[in-house]
């Protein structure tokens, strides 16, 4: 095997390869037909490849009366396959092998009967020596009406390293011929020769008008440079210029890998069409992180996050002020309506009640509105199939999504009868101010029943109470115990707002990282998975062009 044979043999390997990688890739993606056509070329091309070499299979395939089987015996000089006039004599398709040696194992694979395999290896081949690797097949007629024959004929086009069409003067147009096999083979070229014969029918300027006519047909139907002889099976004009395409295309011994790579190239072009054009950029194979906080954002919203925090904050500095506001005040507030019911929370505080028994209500339109625009974000310049993948990810588990949201959430509910510790210490520290207070008043109500408007004499022991010369400092006192309330009040109102917006964003953290944590399992995981498996197909792609 020459150098640049096992170059090929490598490059078409890797294209093997790619090939392989996106039909396990393609499913959901990939029309059904095209992978199975790709799954069946991968089996042709692994069974080729692993037999014989050294040897060109070249099938003679035509229709009814084109004198493809009398070609067959002018090519190989025997009276192999019979001939007929009116009728397909051809039913099964018998072989001559120049060069056995190797060649059965090959021939099995072919699917041809004992009985018709022929070897010339005998005197008969000197002077043929040019041919020694050509397997030349005649195939059964395409358009016979018998099913066997047509099915076989079939099968052997399609494995055939060459194919050549036999065509006659009546019939080269032939709908049957070119509807059915040869649009279909466009791009094949380099492996497929036509033969115009019953040239001994025509005079010279008709036979140049129909090989006028015949290039015409076949560039017309993708055939972009098409390699026709002219023969006569019957007189043996043209038949040595066929045997020496033959001879050439035989001794390069690359015809099998050329037949393949040509299967490849079809392929190709049509797994092309759910790729994006070349000059598209590449997909991302991974979601970046402003996608990430777009979609976490949009959750939260979903949820009430905002709402809920807002809520709790308020919440929070309206409930401090059972515990750290001024004494006289919270009783004056008493007479007042609930100041929760001021802030107007309505249905939100109920939420929020709500939480601490464990319950969330996420919106599912919402939800389903967010993964929706993750999706769309991704999927610019993809095919159609690959958008459906991309959008069936996003969603595959957005109906349990709202349910996992809210357990989720509910873990971290706040309790709305929580009180801070240093609420209850400056609830004593104002209490003990009022006891003070209230000593005061009646230290002064003392002084002066007793100092003042001489009631009479204090109790024994109290006579500190009641004398009038205390009563400034008591009265100080008093006053200055007033202005501590006042302000200890006026101080712990700034810290409770502090400590309601401090209480506000842990929460609101807490609850953006269990709902970040949710998207990252539920809709990005299995995004990114399926833009990893468009990401390696978009290779294989790449893979497959060579």
């Amino acid at each position: 095997m020459s150098v640049g044979t096992t170059q090929s043999r490598q490059g078409l390997g890797s294209r093997l390869a790619a090939l392989a990688r996106i039909v396990e890739l393609g499913p959901g993606r990939v029309e059904p037909k095209l992978l199975t056509e790709s799954g069946q070329l991968l089996l042709r091309a692994g069974d080729r490849l692993k037999l014989s070499s050294d040897h060109t299979v070249v099938a003679l395939a035509g229709g009814t009366g084109s004198g493809k089987s009398t070609l067959f015996n002018s090519i190989s000089g025997l009276e192999l396959s019979p001939t007929g006039v009116r009728r397909p004599t051809t039913a099964r398709t018998h072989a001559c092998v120049w060069g056995l040696d190797g060649a059965g194992p090959l021939l099995d694979w072919l699917q041809i009967q004992w009985r018709h395999r022929f070897a010339r290896a005998s005197a008969l081949d000197r002077g043929e020596s040019q041919l020694h690797g050509l397997i030349l097949l005649d195939l059964p007629d395409h358009d016979s009406i018998r099913a066997l024959t047509d099915t076989e004929a079939d099968r052997l086009i399609q494995i055939a390293d060459l194919v050549v069409w036999v065509l006659d003067p009546q019939k080269y147009a032939d709908a049957s011929t070119h509807r059915r096999y040869v649009t279909d083979l466009a791009g094949h070229e380099a492996v497929t020769i036509f033969v115009l014969n019953q040239a001994d029918r025509l005079d010279q300027d008709e036979l140049a008008e129909c090989v006028t006519d015949l290039d015409g047909l076949l560039r017309r139907e993708g055939v972009e440079h098409p390699v026709i002889v002219t023969t006569s099976a019957i007189t043996g004009r043209g038949v040595d210029d066929l045997k020496a395409v033959l001879a050439e295309t035989v001794s390069k011994r690359r015809a099998a890998t050329q037949r393949l790579e040509a299967d490849l190239g079809r392929l190709t072009l049509r797994l092309a069409k759910v790729m994006p054009a070349d000059n598209a950029s590449a997909p991302p194979s991974s979601i970046d992180d402003a996608r990430r906080i777009g979609l976490t954002d949009a959750l939260c919203d979903a949820v009430g996050v905002p709402a809920i925090g807002e809520a709790m904050e308020n919440v929070y500095a309206a409930r401090s002020g059972e515990w750290v506001g001024w004494p006289y005040t919270r009783w004056a507030a008493k007479l007042r309506p609930d100041p929760l019911n001021s802030l107007r929370l309505g249905d939100l505080r109920d939420e929020i009640h709500g939480l601490t028994g464990g319950s969330v209500s996420a919106q599912p339109a919402e939800v389903d509105t967010a993964v929706q625009a993750l999706a769309d974000g991704l999927t610019s310049g993809m095919h159609e199939a690959w958008q459906n993948g991309i959008r069936d990810a996003t969603r595959s588990r957005s109906s349990q999504l709202p349910e996992v949201l809210s357990e989720e959430l509910s873990e971290v509910a706040p309790r709305l009868d929580r009180v801070p510790g240093w609420w209850r210490l400056l609830l004593v520290w104002q209490y003990l101010l009022v006891l003070l207070f209230v000593a005061g008043l009646a230290w002064v109500g003392t002084a002066l029943t007793y100092g003042v408007f001489g009631a009479g004499s204090p109790p024994e022991g109290l006579e500190v109470f009641g004398d009038a010369a205390s009563l400034p400092w008591v009265g100080l006192m008093v006053f200055s115990v007033l202005g501590l309330g006042l302000l200890t009040a006026m101080a712990s109102r700034n810290f409770v707002v502090l400590g309601a917006g401090n209480e506000r964003d842990a929460l609101e953290r807490e609850m953006r990282r269990r709902v970040s944590g949710v998207a990252e399992s539920m809709v990005i995981e299995p995004v990114e998975r399926e833009l990893t498996r468009y990401n390696e197909f978009y290779s294989a792609m790449r893979g497959l062009r060579g």
